[in-house]
């Protein structure tokens, strides 16, 4: 870790966040001009399952879980800690060079949102939030705009949000699963 922090702050500037509109997946209305996505799914139930399911988001391990690299300056999300999350197979991976732009550390809510960086092959920002709800269930729920920032994006058209979801849906099946082992 120690080594990821000193390349980080010995390599150039980060890059600007490349959307504007930012902090709208903290806000109850998403902005127009993007694609948008909502995914919740239950993962778990009970104080104990909250508290799983929120460290597993704020620190990364579901990320990783899920399949993704994830290269950060932080062990947690912060506002401002620089996040890469990569997918890909073998040495085919696609960058996504991101920013925390909020957080919350809540009672009954714990999660973050980014934003993407220049770089990103999308504009725009995703947010992963637990809550616990009075009856003791526990949720995770994904909130995103976007729309293509790289000619690949922008030649995948329809199929990119597409994956977006599968995405999305495999972090919940992924949290579930961290909450449940």
């Amino acid at each position: 870790m120690a080594r990821l922090i000193r390349d980080l702050a010995t390599s150039s500037a980060p890059a600007p966040l490349n959307y504007r509109d930012v902090g709208a997946t903290g806000r109850d209305r998403l902005p127009a001009g993007y694609h948008h996505l909502h995914h919740t799914v239950r993962v778990g139930r009970g104080r104990d399952a909250f508290e799983t399911a929120g460290t597993a988001v704020t620190t990364w391990r579901m990320h990783r879980a899920s399949g993704a690299r994830v290269r950060s300056e932080a062990d947690r999300a912060e506002p401002g800690v620089f996040v890469e999350v990569s997918m890909g197979l073998g040495p085919v991976r696609f960058a996504a060079p991101c920013e925390v732009i909020w957080t919350a550390y809540e009672k009954d809510r714990t999660g973050f949102a980014y934003g993407t960086r220049t770089g990103h092959p999308e504009r725009g920002e995703e947010s992963f939030v637990v809550d616990l709800h009075d009856d003791g269930s526990v949720w995770f729920t994904v909130t995103a705009f976007s729309r293509p920032a790289a000619w690949y994006t922008r030649l995948a058209g329809p199929l990119v949000p597409v994956l977006q979801h599968a995405y999305a849906r495999r972090l919940g099946r992924t949290l579930q699963r961290l909450v449940t082992g």
